[in-house]
Formats: structure tokens, C-alpha cells, sequence
């Protein structure tokens, strides 16, 4: 499968954007799919996850209550729905997705499908 992501951008404190990531080349709902970040000069990390089928998400705490992860295997597309953004959520946002059906890690590693990157900027 190969996944793209796109609507990052420039927004300031307070505000929102969506991000999508549409997979081609195999039907999205043989996936988990996961949102992961990079800010700079900091590690990855998980942001949110998605079973195969919409039903169960888990989310970082840092982003409890801001951000939903969202999924419509119709379309063959991921959304990360980021409200209330903060300058600490500036990062590169990755789509990333595993086969299976059910979340069972938060860990980069295990998911082997990715996109690139989307630039998300929240100045202050």
C-alpha cells in the first residue's frame, strides 16, 4: 500500500486543521492506521491510531481532547482532525499503517507502511 499525506500548513494558537492520508494500491480497511509526529531535533512519537474499521481509537495524552483520528475506507482515507493547536504540535505529521485489524502497538517500528510527511507549523 502506498499512503500520502497532505494538509499540514501554517495556522496560529487556537486553530485547526485536518490532515488526510489516502492510500492507493490495496483497500485501506486491511489496516490499522496510525498518526506519528517528528518535531525538531525530538524524537517520534505517537499521536493516534485507528482500527481497521473506525470502531476503536487510541490517542497520546497530549492530544486528548484536540485532536480525533477518524477513517472512511470508502474513500481509501485517514483523517487526523487537530483542533486547538498549540506551538508544541508543530511537527512533521506521518501517516503509517499495519495489516491487521486491531490496535496492538504504539510503536513506530511495528508499523511498516508509511508517507511522507506533512508540515504542520501553530505559531504563538
Amino acid at each position: 500500500v502506498q499512503l500520502q499525506a497532505s494538509g499540514g500548513g501554517l495556522v496560529q494558537a487556537g486553530g485547526s486543521l485536518r490532515l488526510s492520508c489516502a492510500a492507493s494500491g490495496r483497500a485501506l480497511a486491511s489496516y490499522v492506521m496510525a498518526w506519528f509526529r517528528q518535531a525538531p531535533g525530538k524524537e517520534r512519537e505517537f499521536v493516534a491510531a485507528i482500527t481497521w474499521n473506525g470502531d476503536n481509537t487510541n490517542l497520546a495524552d497530549s492530544v486528548k481532547g484536540r485532536f480525533t483520528i477518524s477513517r472512511d475506507n470508502n474513500k481509501n482515507t485517514v483523517y487526523l482532525q487537530m483542533n486547538s493547536l498549540q506551538p508544541e504540535d508543530t511537527a512533521v505529521y506521518y501517516c503509517a499503517g499495519r495489516v491487521g485489524r486491531f490496535i496492538v502497538s504504539y510503536d513506530g517500528m511495528d508499523y511498516p507502511y508509511w508517507g511522507k510527511g506533512t508540515q504542520v507549523t501553530v505559531s504563538s
